[in-house]
C-alpha cells in the first residue's frame, strides 16, 4: 500500500476491525470515511485469502453502482492499493482479484437478485446504508456468510443512524434480538464505533460541513452528529426503556402467573366488523400482571382486528389462561357496548368498564413513568406495541393509527400499579385448576 492515510476516525475504528467482533457496525454522519474504510478492510481479506468470496449489499442495486462499485471502490483501489489489478465484470457486478478472489456486488431489492444471492457463499458479507434494508434480508444474507477459506467471517455495517425503533439500534445498542427482545447471548461478537465528518475535515469541502451544521435539528442530530433519533422528539418512552425479562412459552405460563400478584386482561376496542376491515384500528388485547414486589409485568399482546364476537372470544381466551382477575375495558367506546359483547359470549364474565376522563398522553404520562424508574418488564418484545409506545410524546400521539395496543397497556398497568385499593383475588399467586 501507499503513504495513503486514513482519518483519525477510520484509524480507531481500523483497531475495531481486527479485534474479535463478527459483526461490526460503523455509524455515523454522512461522508466520514465509513463505507471507505469497510471496503479496504474486505480488500484486505479477499487479498489475503485465496479464493475467498465476499458481498457488498444495498436495498436498491442502482444505488449501489452508482455510488460504491464505479465511485468509492475504485477511489479505495487507486490510493490504497494501487499495485493491485483488478477485473471488474459490469454485467455481474464482480470485482475478480488475480488470487482467484472476487467481491460481489448486490441488490436486494428485486427477487431474482436475491434468489442468485442465496446461491453463493461469502466470507465477508458488507450491508451499505444499513437503514434501508430489513431484518429479515439481513437474516437472509447471514445465511450465505458460510464460506470456508482460512478466514473468520465478517458481517460488516455502515449506516446513518436511523431512528431507535430500527433493528439496528436494538442489536447493537442495546444488545437483544430485535424480534423476541431478549438479550444476545454472544454479545461480545458485536461491536459498533460512530465515525463523524468531523474527523474527515481534510477531505470535506467547509461548504459541506457548513451545510450540515445549518440542517434542522433533527437532521443535524442524525447526518453531522451521527446519532440515533427518537421516533418521536419529546417520547414518553424510549427503546432501552424497556426492560426485558425471557419470552413466555406455553410450558412456562403457569410459573410466571403464579408470580404474579394480579393480573388483568385489558381491552383497548374499535369498529372494527372483522378482519378484512383493514380502515378500523385493530382491538388491543393485553394481558398485564403485578408480582409480590409490586413491579408491573407486560406478559402478553394478543391484539387482533376481528368482529366483536371474535375478539371478545380472544379476550375471554387470554383469561382463562392466564386465570385473570378480571377483564378491564375502556367504557368510552360505545358506553356498555363492551361489556354487553363480552358478556354476550359469556354472561359471568368479570369485567370492569374504565373511562377515560383524560387524554391518551396525559394517560399515559404516570405510566411511562414507571418504566423510567424501572418498574415494569416486558416479557420478550412486542414490537407493534413498543413501537406504539415510542410515539407518545406529551403533545400527543404521533402514529398514523390509534395506539390501540399502547392504550390497552396503559389501562393494565394503570388499573395494577396507579389505581388504590382492590386487594389480590388470589393473594400471593393464581390458582390454577388441576
Amino acid at each position: 500500500m501507499t503513504g495513503f492515510r486514513l482519518n483519525p476516525g477510520q484509524v480507531a475504528a481500523n483497531g475495531l476491525l481486527a479485534g474479535g467482533a463478527r459483526h461490526i457496525l460503523l455509524r455515523g454522519g454522512s461522508r466520514s470515511g465509513k463505507t471507505f474504510l469497510l471496503l479496504r478492510a474486505m480488500v484486505i481479506r479477499a487479498l489475503k485469502a485465496e479464493g475467498s468470496r465476499h458481498g457488498v449489499f444495498r436495498y436498491r442495486l442502482v444505488a449501489l453502482r452508482a455510488s460504491i462499485l464505479l465511485d468509492t471502490f475504485p477511489k479505495v483501489m487507486r490510493l490504497c492499493f494501487p499495485g493491485v489489478p483488478y477485473r471488474l465484470d459490469r454485467e455481474d457486478n464482480l470485482v475478480r482479484f488475480p488470487n482467484g478472489s472476487s467481491i460481489f456486488f448486490g441488490g436486494l431489492d428485486d427477487a431474482q437478485r436475491t434468489e442468485k444471492i442465496l446461491g453463493l457463499e461469502f466470507a465477508t458479507v458488507f450491508l451499505n446504508e444499513a437503514s434501508q434494508i430489513s431484518y429479515g434480508a439481513r437474516n437472509v444474507l447471514l445465511t450465505r456468510l458460510a464460506q470456508r477459506c482460512g478466514l473468520e467471517v465478517r458481517e460488516y455495517i455502515d449506516a446513518n443512524p436511523p431512528a431507535t425503533d430500527h433493528w439496528l439500534y436494538a442489536l447493537f445498542e442495546a444488545g437483544v434480538d430485535p424480534k423476541s427482545g431478549e438479550a444476545l447471548a454472544d454479545r461480545h461478537l458485536y461491536a459498533t464505533m460512530i465515525l463523524n465528518p468531523d474527523s474527515n475535515r481534510e477531505n470535506l469541502s467547509a461548504h459541506y460541513l457548513s451545510q450540515l451544521e445549518a440542517l434542522p435539528e433533527r437532521e443535524r442530530r442524525r447526518f453531522l452528529l451521527g446519532e440515533y433519533q427518537a421516533v418521536v422528539d419529546g417520547a414518553l418512552w424510549r427503546i432501552e426503556m424497556f426492560r426485558r425479562r425471557p419470552v413466555i412459552s406455553a410450558g412456562s405460563r403457569e410459573e410466571v402467573a403464579r408470580s404474579m400478584r394480579r393480573i388483568v386482561v385489558a381491552v383497548d376496542p374499535s369498529g372494527a366488523s372483522g378482519p378484512e376491515d383493514v380502515r378500523s384500528d385493530e382491538i388491543g388485547i393485553v394481558v398485564c400482571g403485578v408480582d409480590a414486589e409490586g413491579n408491573g409485568h407486560v406478559l402478553e399482546d394478543a391484539s387482533l382486528r376481528d368482529g366483536p364476537a371474535a375478539w371478545a372470544a380472544r379476550a375471554l381466551k387470554a383469561f382463562d389462561e392466564w386465570r385473570a382477575e378480571r377483564i378491564v375495558a375502556e367504557r368510552n367506546f360505545g358506553g356498555a357496548l363492551v361489556e354487553a359483547t363480552i358478556r354476550g359470549v359469556r354472561a359471568a364474565a368479570p369485567v370492569r368498564s374504565v373511562v377515560a376522563a383524560r387524554g391518551k398522553s396525559a394517560r399515559a404520562e404516570p405510566v411511562a413513568a414507571l418504566y423510567e424508574m424501572g418498574k415494569v418488564f416486558h416479557h420478550g418484545r412486542f414490537e407493534v406495541l413498543e413501537d406504539q409506545l415510542c410515539r407518545f410524546s406529551a403533545q400527543g400521539y404521533r402514529g398514523a393509527k390509534s395506539p390501540d395496543r399502547a392504550d390497552a397497556m396503559v389501562w393494565g398497568v394503570s388499573t395494577l400499579m396507579l389505581e388504590s385499593g382492590g386487594e389480590a383475588r388470589w393473594g400471593g399467586g393464581v390458582s390454577f385448576a388441576r
